[in-house]
């Protein structure tokens, strides 16, 4: 059976809706030509009255385009931390701009809570490049080994884990287990990056982002030699030779707080380039250098889905409760070690 998605009207621009949103224009005047802003201008003023009538809270990841990021969202971030300030707003219905796997990340922390995703659709090339099925044949294989699982997975594949990591809290994860070798799923990259840092053996997977591994070395110093002073921060998502060609390794939390401590007035984000878009706005006597590699699945999120999700309650995120109880356990073992990001 087919489900038909009602539709958002797009609402008009009035002299209302101009004066409410005439501060935040200014700040994104650069990054949205006026005839844009005349057509998002009307969905922002919804959403943000919308949302306050029905006591809802929007979350946005760092890769959401600067009109979500800083037009609607209550918290910004990456998908774990998100996931744990909705477990400290009292509004019951949380709104995440972000793909799949975060939505879900959160409904595991908030299972009493309605998470809705603007669209279900927005899926994601590493979490899709495992099943829980290749992970029980993995533990077969490898009888007895630990499994550390990305938070950047399916609830699913956090249920057949040990216990979870963060991209920046990865090594410490996997050497406090206190084991000489592990499996690490599904990103092969942060995989093979987290083995040059410690002497446990790490047995990986093959999953890949579709941003981060098409960076290469050759790239990055080509823009060396065409922006003199460039600072360059990877994602550790990168192939581990562009982590090594750059000047800092770091989850998109770390990047931030890098450039917000940094003396660096030109910067290059290994990463989706909407952070550098986000960032940027935060630091603008700062130059960032923008190689603007897309997610196609983080677009999938746009305001006029977020507007309709919100005035229909629709896409609502469930994970059954036997797979959640098992994923929030090693959510749980990670936390107790800390997110270091």
């Amino acid at each position: 059976m087919t489900t038909i998605t009602p539709r958002v009207e797009q609402p008009e621009y009035t002299p209302e809706v101009a004066a409410a949103t005439a501060t935040l224009y200014e700040r994104l005047r650069d990054l949205v030509p006026e005839p844009e802003w005349r057509l998002q201008a009307p969905l922002i003023h919804e959403i943000l009255r919308l949302k306050k009538e029905i006591g809802a809270v929007i979350l946005a990841h760092n890769y959401q385009v600067p009109q979500i990021f800083y037009g609607i969202a209550d918290f910004q971030g990456d998908s774990l931390g998100l996931a744990q300030a909705a477990m400290e707003v009292e509004e019951a219905t949380i709104v995440f701009c972000g793909v799949h796997f975060m939505a879900e990340t959160a409904k595991i922390l908030n299972p009493k809570k309605t998470v809705l995703i603007p669209d279900p659709e927005a899926g994601c090339s590493l979490s899709e490049s495992i099943t829980a099925d290749d992970v029980r044949l993995l533990k077969q294989r490898y009888p007895g080994v630990p499994v550390v699982t990305y938070v950047n997975t399916p609830a699913a594949i956090k249920a057949e884990s040990d216990i979870c990591c963060t991209s920046a809290n990865a090594r410490a994860v996997v050497e406090s287990l206190g084991v000489d070798r592990v499996i690490f799923l599904p990103d092969e990259y942060l995989a093979r990056n987290v083995q040059k840092e410690t002497d446990i053996e790490v047995i990986a997977w093959k999953g890949r982002c579709i941003v981060h591994e098409q960076f290469t070395v050759e790239e990055l110093r080509a823009y060396r030699e065409q922006f003199p002073g460039l600072v360059i921060l990877a994602h550790p998502e990168c192939a581990p030779d562009v982590c090594d060609e750059a000047d800092f390794v770091g989850s998109t939390t770390g990047m931030t707080r890098y450039v917000d401590g940094s003396n660096a007035q030109r910067i290059l984000l290994v990463t989706e380039c909407s952070m550098s878009d986000n960032v940027q706005k935060a630091h603008p006597e700062k130059e960032f250098v923008r190689p603007c590699t897309l997610c196609p699945h983080m677009k999938k999120i746009t305001l006029e889905n977020t507007l309709a999700s919100l005035r229909y309650r629709q896409h609502e995120v469930d994970v059954p409760a036997d797979i959640r109880a098992r994923a929030y356990n090693a959510l749980a073992r990670m936390l107790k070690i800390g997110r270091e990001d």
